[in-house]
């Protein structure tokens, strides 16, 4: 059931599994149906930039911001699955961005015929049973990781969202992976899954296109045509709007960065799309293999199986996608290790780094404990990722006292499991404290009564009912589950209607 076209075969020692050429091509490819589905909104840029202030910069742009409020508006409706499958545009939305939406829609919301409906259950039924354990690997895991590549985090660091809205991006980064991964999120009517990446997909459009300031297909086009100056430093530069500088507005933020385009291919391109997936996928499988809480070879194969059904929606081509662990680690590491390989001046990583582990930090209420998110994530990541994106023990040091006690406690936790498991193979004390380190991640930064996740009502009702089905460990022995009644929150949870 697996994508046919351009297998991933392994490779000579030392080249990755995919031709260095092809995926030098793919960082100037992105997604062309949603590229020219925001193109057709915003329309072309030609206006002169040069002398204008900043009130000017943004006042020429005004009709471009209305129009994405009016998208925006449009899409707030798409609350389930059924929703875009027979979305009728509203009449107060102009006519061309409404035809724009329906061809969107009309080539984009459906699952990919190789999508395997019993595979996506088990994915869905995998995350569910690992409840918070699931979040903590997101938060402590997935998320570092998406930051060690240069370009990556200078998208997120021309936001200004990272560093200075932490904790909003953490809950967008969750109110995705949370529709696509409860139960039914991809493959029914009444799940939030398809509508939530068909949403996140004209993200992307949007900020490729405010970053070039025009369609990224025109802009390689111009770039391509320019002969053999493409591979000169500067080639295709988009520059900066100095009088914008610091501005708290995302879009007016994006519009005024700049980009270097024939250096770093295109923000957001197929290659840093499929490495961003892998995160989610892969690298959440490979944090419980190191917690030493493997699946078996199936339930791996089915949570790549729903990450590269994620991956088709959201316009990832089917030769980035792997269907092993085998193929995962190896297509993940060379990606990663062509993203290192691109410097960008300032580097953004760092900063996003130590913002990640302050936000996490402070959703722990312990003060001897305040650290383990840090430590769990360097032991989760490696020295190499830690180095990258500044959490390592020579950039963020921890006290002594705190990192003594995390490491008794793995220790002694490992000790304990290893004798636990001679009795009973499910045993898990790693498996209940990362629970608990879970626990107050998603009660402090989702379950927040007075910051609802930003997600429909009906799905994040939804959500809630899921978190709350969470109470107990059904691996667990019931001491294991009084013992997290004992150091979580988990009593303040509520599935109802908020």
């Amino acid at each position: 059931m697996h994508p046919t076209p351009h297998p991933i075969e392994p490779g000579p020692p030392g080249t990755g599994h995919l031709p260095k050429a092809l995926l030098d091509e793919l960082r100037f490819r992105a997604d062309p149906l949603a590229d020219a589905t925001i193109a057709r909104i915003l329309g072309p840029w030609a206006e002169t930039l040069e002398g204008a202030d900043a009130a000017e910069l943004i006042d020429r742009q005004q009709p471009r911001w209305q129009r994405l409020e009016a998208v925006t508006r449009a899409f707030a409706g798409w609350a389930c699955n059924a929703d875009v499958q027979a979305w009728r545009p509203p009449a107060d939305l102009p006519r061309d961005i409404a035809a724009a939406l329906v061809d969107y829609l009309s080539g984009a919301c459906t699952l990919p015929t190789w999508a395997d409906a019993a595979l996506i259950a088990r994915a869905e039924q995998v995350f569910f049973e690992h409840g918070p354990l699931s979040c903590a690997l997101l938060f402590c895991a997935s998320l570092p990781e998406c930051y060690v590549v240069p370009d990556l985090a200078e998208v997120l660091h021309a936001t200004g969202q990272l560093e200075q809205r932490t904790e909003y991006r953490v809950r967008s980064t969750a109110a995705m992976v949370f529709p696509v991964m409860m139960r039914g999120g991809l493959a029914t009517p009444q799940g939030g899954g398809v509508a939530q990446v068909l949403k996140v997909r004209l993200i992307h459009a949007t900020v490729r296109n405010l970053l070039l300031r025009g369609e990224p297909a025109q802009a390689v086009a111009a770039l391509s045509a320019s002969g053999p100056e493409r591979a000169a430093a500067g080639a295709g530069f988009v520059e900066p709007l100095a009088a914008l500088r610091g501005t708290p507005h995302m879009h007016h933020a994006l519009y005024a960065h700049g980009w270097k385009l024939g250096d770093d291919g295109l923000p957001c391109n197929q290659e840093e799309l499929a490495y961003t997936l892998l995160t989610f996928g892969y690298v959440f499988l490979r944090g419980l293999r190191t917690l030493g809480l493997g699946l078996s070879a199936h339930d791996e194969a089915a949570t790549l199986h729903a990450w590269n059904v994620m991956a088709s929606l959201v316009g990832v081509e089917e030769r980035l996608m792997a269907h092993t662990m085998a193929e995962a680690e190896a297509l993940f590491a060379q990606l990663q290790a062509r993203g290192r390989a691109d410097r960008v001046a300032p580097d953004p990583r760092a900063p996003l780094g130590r913002a990640l582990m302050r936000t996490l930090a402070d959703a722990i209420p312990l003060g001897a404990a305040k650290s383990f998110p840090l430590l769990l994530s360097r032991e989760l990541c490696g020295a190499a990722t830690s180095r990258d994106i500044g959490i390592d023990g020579a950039s963020l040091p921890v006290p002594w006292t705190a990192r003594a006690l995390f490491g008794c406690i793995r220790l002694a936790v490992r000790g304990i499991d290893a004798l636990g498991r001679c009795f009973s193979p499910e045993f898990s004390i790693t498996r209940t404290c990362v629970r608990m380190l879970g626990y107050h991640f998603v009660s402090r930064l989702l379950m927040d009564q007075t910051r609802p996740l930003k997600l429909p009502e009906p799905v994040r009702s939804q959500v809630r009912r899921t978190m709350a089905a969470w109470g107990h460990d059904p691996r667990a022995p019931r001491w294991l589950n009084t013992l997290e009644d004992g150091f979580t929150v988990k009593g303040q949870w509520d599935a109802s209607p908020r």
